[in-house]
């Protein structure tokens, strides 16, 4: 169960950086604070005058202030929750990478359309690990047992680390840790534009930076908390002219009245604010929006003025990994979205490369 330490009000004049997440409570498992990491994380949190409690476990975690289930989400959603990573087996992360390399999990963001409403299920707190030395000796093991094959790592799985880099600097570590592997690779995704302290790191090229981009007819209604278009792709040229491979995933590509325009202004908009040789090395993720039908449930209950289709009688049925349909676009639609976007792609950046449309 969970303990509650000495709550502090904010310090007058403490004030919140701009655009950075600033958690609203904060828990530590007692472990945490064995580790260089978790003593620092508590001292921003002292500093920022943030309540903390102790609690002997991340699942102990039930009294979280709220009186209706909608009210507690939006809570937890502010809460971060500092512990140890003890799983080190890797999921494998296709078609992104081979694993996913897990430094965070939960994300600030409330994107209406997100998988990790249900993956995380009734327990949506952000939670960072403190032991990354684990977790990086854990991906050492992998390199080694695929060499002399490179193995790529995905960061981003779970959370959006870029988000909290100004609390853990758990990504900065990785990138330097994987630009000294010969045969590793790491890769992570953002809708975020905190770039500023990876800039100056020696990435040697071994870390894939790749922003989440929309139509705004998508983000504007379906991604609030999140950076703007602008910033974002503002972030982007500072990733590119920091010498990082760069990339961009547009998801979830959303069919909408007037969805050809919005996609055409999308990479309009992309190739004027990236530097003139930005598109070198340039790669593309395209994933269409789907759902499972415990998403839509869940996506209903907590943004029940959400505009996000999900009529299941207008979609393909598809089988999910795991276990539970999922439903997609049909193939008329999935080909006309492939081939629309992919066109607009090469007509702006011809020298760039698409991963995979999925």
């Amino acid at each position: 169960m969970s303990t509650i330490a000495p709550e502090r009000p904010r310090r007058a004049g403490v004030r919140k950086p701009t655009g950075l997440f600033l958690p609203e409570l904060v828990f530590f498992e007692p472990d945490a604070l064995n580790y260089p990491k978790g003593e620092k994380i508590m001292a921003w949190v002292k500093d920022q005058g943030i309540p903390y409690r102790m609690t002997t476990s991340h699942n102990r975690i039930t009294n979280l202030p709220g009186e209706t289930e909608l009210e507690q989400y939006k809570i937890a959603k502010r809460t971060l929750v500092v512990g140890l990573r003890k799983t080190l087996k890797f999921e494998q992360s296709k078609p992104s990478a081979d694993y996913a390399i897990p430094i965070a999990t939960g994300c600030m963001g409330h994107c209406h359309y997100c998988y990790l409403q249900t993956t995380l299920g009734a327990k949506p707190y952000i939670r960072v690990y403190v032991n990354t030395m684990d977790i990086m000796d854990a991906a050492s093991k992998y390199i080694a047992e695929r060499a002399p094959e490179i193995t790529t790592f995905e960061a981003a799985c779970t959370s959006d680390p870029l988000g909290l880099e100004h609390i853990t600097g758990s990504l900065a570590e990785l990138i330097t840790y994987m630009g000294q592997q010969p045969l590793g690779r790491l890769r992570f995704v953002t809708k975020y534009q905190h770039v500023d302290p990876l800039l100056a790191l020696p990435h040697n090229n071994h870390t894939r930076v790749r922003f989440s981009v929309n139509a705004d007819y998508v983000i504007r209604n379906f991604e609030p908390a999140t950076a703007r278009f602008e910033e974002r792709i503002e972030a982007a040229g500072k990733i590119a002219r920091a010498g990082y491979p760069l990339g961009f995933i547009i998801a979830p590509i959303i069919w909408h009245e007037g969805w050809e325009k919005g996609y055409a202004e999308l990479l309009e908009k992309l190739a004027r604010a990236l530097p003139e040789d930005g598109g070198r090395g340039l790669t593309f993720e395209m994933i269409q929006h789907r759902f499972t039908k415990t998403a839509k449930a869940v996506i209903e209950k907590r943004y029940p003025k959400t505009k996000l289709e999900m009529d299941i009688e207008k979609r393909k049925k598809k089988w999910g990994k795991y276990g539970q349909n999922k439903y997609v676009y049909p193939d008329e639609q999935q080909t006309a979205l492939r081939e629309f976007i992919t066109e607009r792609i090469f007509e702006h950046f011809p020298e760039a490369g698409i991963d995979y449309f999925t």
